[in-house]
């Protein structure tokens, strides 16, 4: 019995481990997706806002946006604004009320994020944040607009992917039911504290996406700047290229392979068990076993013959078969640069 209850724990424990070890594998995947799912609809909601508004409305926003970048270039020092000044920021391009001002498309490695007025940690965790002192992103000359994303987080991709962006690659921000195109021309790796690449440069209209490197180090900040380019030179179809990330793709392979050898694992120990003979009923004695002892009482005593051995008695008989395992014999199973990301 207590071999069998031994038995019977080691399962339990073997399949809590599988469906801890599976948890784990599933998670990234799993959390990527929710993620992925809550994005889309909060850019859903920002397209029916913006559809929702009228034109007049539209033109007022966009109008405000550009006077706040035009205010911008007078600003001595930009990063640390003043309250008058921040709460103007705030309130700019707020449609919703949410704090969403535009989503960013990076369609060459599948990136679709909202992006929000600024870049606090509960904002990144989810989505990507709007550098406050850089432009509004509403392009026009002089302007430099930043974005900024985690990378690296198991719960959503965000910003990972975009170290694989090269010169000539296109990213898109859509604000107020307008497409901004922007062409990379240059990449850049820089310490935290680095600025001079996000400044804005005269007549030029720029946007750089921001991140931190390397990988699940991030002792320095991945710049890649784009700069305007008309919307009908993006290449038919670069907003439709779809990649397959194996490490969303692993999961879903493996986690069958997991239950089927959780499975087999768990059927070859039942066998075992049952092999085992632990519920197994003795056998019944032999009837030659019986036949000898009814001959031997006929005998009587000191009848037996020289050399021959004397007859058990009926106590002693012991049956002819193998006696089934006991329960012993049984075997057991066995913002100072150092916010841009």
């Amino acid at each position: 019995m207590s071999n069998r209850k031994h038995i019977s724990v080691s399962t339990g424990l073997l399949v809590a481990a599988f469906a801890v070890g599976i948890l784990l594998l599933l998670y990234p995947s799993v959390s990527d997706w929710w993620n992925s799912f809550h994005q889309s609809q909060l850019i859903a909601s920002y397209d029916d806002e913006v559809a929702a508004a009228s034109s007049a409305e539209r033109d007022q926003m966009l109008a405000e946006a550009r006077a706040y970048n035009e205010a911008l270039l007078e600003q001595h020092d930009r990063y640390h604004p003043t309250d008058a000044f921040h709460r103007r920021y705030a309130s700019t391009l707020d449609v919703s009320g949410t704090g969403m001002l535009c989503y960013v498309e990076v369609p060459s490695v599948n990136i679709m994020l909202p992006v929000y007025h600024g870049i606090d940690d509960d904002v990144l965790q989810v989505a990507a944040g709007h550098i406050e002192g850089s432009s509004l992103p509403v392009g026009g000359a002089s302007t430099h607009t930043v974005l900024s994303g985690h990378r690296g987080l198991p719960s959503a991709r965000l910003f990972s992917d975009i170290d694989q962006l090269v010169e000539g690659d296109v990213f898109l921000i859509h604000v107020l039911g307008e497409t901004l195109t922007y062409e990379v021309d240059q990449i850049r790796i820089v310490e935290p504290n680095e600025l001079d690449d996000l400044e804005i440069e005269e007549r030029r209209d720029l946007a750089t996406l921001v991140t931190c490197t390397p990988y699940g180090v991030n002792t320095h900040r991945l710049l890649v700047r784009g700069h305007r380019i008309a919307n009908d030179a993006v290449p038919a179809g670069a907003g439709e290229a779809t990649r397959i990330d194996p490490a969303q793709v692993a999961p879903v392979i493996a986690a069958p392979i997991l239950l089927i050898l959780l499975v087999i694992v768990l059927v070859r120990t039942r066998t075992r068990r049952n092999e085992d003979g632990g519920d197994n009923p003795a056998p019944e004695p032999s009837p030659h076993a019986n036949r000898g002892a009814q001959q031997n009482d006929a005998v009587p005593d000191g009848a037996a013959r020289l050399g021959e051995p004397e007859a058990p008695s009926p106590s002693d008989t012991v049956p002819s078969a193998d006696p089934s395992p006991s329960a012993d014999s049984e075997s057991s199973a066995p913002f100072e640069g150092d916010d841009l990301c």
